[in-house]
C-alpha cells in the first residue's frame, strides 16, 4: 500500500450492509438493462446473452480493479466516492441509452455489444469495485482469512439473489423502468453521503471543507442525470411485464392502430372495420379462418398469443355467434389492447393471461375447429410453442376435424421455417405453406403460415383464395412441401435452437 498505516476494519454489520447492497443494485441493474436496450434491439437470445456477458464483464473487471487499489490506497477513502461515482453512471445511464438507442436501432452484432455495454458497464463495474474492497479492510487475522471472504462473498451473492427475485416479481411490476433506474441513482447516492460521514466523522473542520465543493458538483451532476432521465424521449406507451408497448395511429386512416412491442411492428388493428387485415400474414390466416368451416358458421377458435387481437375479432365479424378464445401471456398486453385496440373480452372471446402452452394442456380434446399460433418473443416463435410435444397438444385439440395455422418469421436460410414444418408434419398427416415465391426460393425473408390438419386441406380452394389478394402468394404442399424441407430436424422439447436457427428480419 502507498499509505503507511493498515486502515481500520469497518463494523462487521457495516461491512455485510455494503456488501450485500452493492451486489444487490448490480444485479437490479442487470435485470433492467434488459428493458431498457428491447424497444432498440428487440428481445432475443443475443440480446439476452450480450447483456449477461458485457455484465459478467463488468463484474470481474470492476472486481480486479477494486482489489488493485486496495492494494494500494485505503480502502475507507475509496468507498463512498465509489458508491457516488455509481449514483452519477446510473443517472446517465437512462438518458445515453434512450438517445443512443435511436441512433444505434438494429440487430448486427456490434449494434447490439455497443448499447449493452454502454447500458450497465460502467455502473456496474464501478459498484463491484466495492466487496474487494470490503474484503481488504475485514481481514485483520490470517488466520480468519477464509472465514471472512467466505462470509463476505456469501452476502453478497445473497444480495444478488434477493435483488434478481424483487426485481423481477415485484419491482418491474410495480414500477416503470425510469422510476427504477431514477430510485436506484438516488439510493446509491444517499448510500455515499451517509458512508461518507460514517467514515470521515473524526475529520478536522479545513478537511471538511475541502470536500464540499466536491459534493456540490457532484450533487449538481446527479441532479443533471436524474433531469435528463426525466426528460429522455420514452419508447414506450407502457412498460408490461414483458413488452415496451408503444400504440400509434396510421395517419392514412383515422382507426388504424399499430401496435409496436419493442423494437418490432406487431399488430394491426382497423378499430372501424374489424374486416380489414392490413398485413398479408393476417390475410392468410383469414382465407385459412374463412376455409375451416362453412361459410358463416360459427367456430370455436383458440388463439395462441393475442397482440392486438386481430383475427380473433376478423372471426367475431365473419362467424356471429364463434368463440374466440385467446391465450396471452402478458396481462399488461390484454389490458393495453382493451383500452387503445377495441378489445371487448367477453364470453364470446375470453382473453386468458398465461402462457398458451400449458393454458392448451387444459382444453378437453376435439374441442377447437381452428387454432391460431401466433405466439412471439422478439421474432421468434417461443421455444417450447414450435416442438413436437406441443403439436401433438394442437392435434388432440383439434380433433379430427380442426385447423391449425401458425405464423413463423424466418429468412435465408430458412432453417428455422424448414425445421418447423417438418415438426408440424411429424404429427399431422395433412401440412401446406404459405409464404411469398421469393422467401421459399430463399432470397427474403417474411412470414410464413403453415397449415396442418388430420383431414384433407382444401388445397385448390386455398390457393384459390390467396390468388385473389393484392400480394402474390405461393402455397406448398405434397412433393414440393417434402422437397421445400428436405431433411431439417424435426423439433423436440430436448432439442430446439429456435434463436439459433432463426435469421432476423427487418
Amino acid at each position: 500500500m502507498t499509505d503507511d498505516v493498515t486502515p481500520a476494519r469497518l463494523p462487521g454489520r457495516l461491512a455485510l450492509v455494503l456488501v450485500f447492497f452493492a451486489s444487490g443494485v448490480v444485479l437490479v441493474l442487470e435485470t433492467v438493462s434488459l428493458r431498457l436496450v428491447a424497444p432498440y434491439l428487440g428481445l432475443s437470445l443475443q440480446v439476452t446473452s450480450a447483456v449477461i456477458g458485457v455484465s459478467l464483464g463488468a463484474i470481474a473487471y470492476g472486481a480486479w480493479l477494486g482489489g488493485w487499489h486496495a492494494d494500494r490506497r485505503d480502502p475507507r477513502r475509496l468507498l463512498a466516492p465509489l458508491l457516488g461515482l455509481s449514483a452519477l453512471a446510473v443517472a446517465g445511464t437512462l438518458p445515453v441509452v434512450r438517445w443512443l438507442g435511436e441512433a444505434l436501432r438494429g440487430t448486427s452484432v456490434g449494434v447490439v455489444l455497443a448499447l449493452t455495454a454502454a447500458t450497465v458497464f460502467v455502473p456496474i463495474m464501478l459498484l463491484s469495485a466495492v466487496p474487494p474492497m470490503v474484503v481488504k479492510l475485514q481481514l485483520g487475522d490470517l488466520e480468519q482469512t477464509g472465514r471472512v471472504v467466505g462470509r463476505l462473498s456469501s452476502v453478497g451473492t445473497l444480495g444478488a439473489v434477493t435483488a434478481t427475485l424483487v426485481t423481477g416479481f415485484i419491482l418491474v411490476a410495480a414500477l416503470p423502468t425510469s422510476a427504477i433506474m431514477i430510485g436506484a441513482a438516488a439510493l446509491l447516492a444517499l448510500a455515499a453521503l451517509a458512508l461518507g460521514a460514517y467514515l470521515h466523522r473524526g475529520r478536522d473542520r479545513a478537511a471538511k471543507a475541502s470536500a464540499t465543493p466536491a459534493r456540490v458538483v457532484a450533487a449538481a451532476l446527479l441532479a443533471t442525470g436524474t433531469g435528463l432521465s426525466v426528460l429522455a424521449p420514452d419508447p414506450c406507451d407502457v412498460e408490461t411485464a414483458y413488452h415496451c408497448a408503444q400504440v400509434t395511429v396510421d395517419p392514412l386512416r383515422p382507426g388504424g392502430r399499430v401496435l409496436h412491442l419493442n423494437a418490432a411492428e406487431h399488430s394491426y388493428v382497423d378499430l372501424n372495420d374489424p374486416k380489414r387485415l392490413e398485413y398479408a400474414y393476417t390475410q392468410w390466416i383469414g382465407v385459412v379462418a374463412d376455409l375451416a368451416a362453412p361459410r358463416g358458421e360459427a367456430v370455436d377458435a383458440v388463439h395462441l398469443g393475442g397482440g392486438g387481437f386481430t383475427v380473433p375479432r376478423y372471426l367475431a365479424a365473419t362467424r356471429p355467434g364463434s368463440r374466440s378464445t385467446v391465450f396471452e401471456i402478458d396481462g399488461g398486453l390484454v389490458d393495453l389492447a382493451g383500452q387503445r385496440l377495441g378489445l371487448r373480452p367477453g364470453p364470446a372471446l375470453p382473453a386468458v393471461v398465461g402462457d398458451a402452452r400449458m393454458l392448451l394442456g387444459d382444453l378437453p380434446d376435439a374441442s377447437a375447429d381452428l387454432i391460431v399460433g401466433d405466439a412471439f418473443g422478439d421474432l421468434a416463435v417461443p421455444w417450447h410453442l414450435t416442438t413436437r410435444e406441443m403439436m401433438a397438444q394442437v392435434r388432440r385439440v383439434t380433433g379430427p376435424d380442426g385447423v391449425y395455422a401458425q405464423n413463423v418469421i424466418d429468412g435465408p436460410p430458412t432453417r428455422f421455417i424448414r425445421a418447423e414444418v417438418a415438426t408440424v408434419a411429424a404429427v399431422f398427416p395433412h401440412v401446406a405453406l404459405i409464404a411469398p415465391r421469393a422467401a421459399l426460393d430463399g432470397r427474403e425473408g417474411a412470414n410464413f403460415v403453415i397449415v396442418a390438419s388430420a383431414r384433407t386441406l382444401p388445397a385448390q380452394a386455398l390457393a384459390g383464395r390467396l390468388a385473389m389478394l393484392q400480394e402474390p402468394v405461393a402455397v406448398l404442399s405434397g412433393a414440393d412441401l417434402a422437397a421445400f424441407t428436405g431433411d431439417a430436424a424435426v423439433l423436440t422439447d430436448d432439442y430446439a435452437p429456435v434463436d439459433q436457427m432463426l435469421v432476423r428480419v427487418s
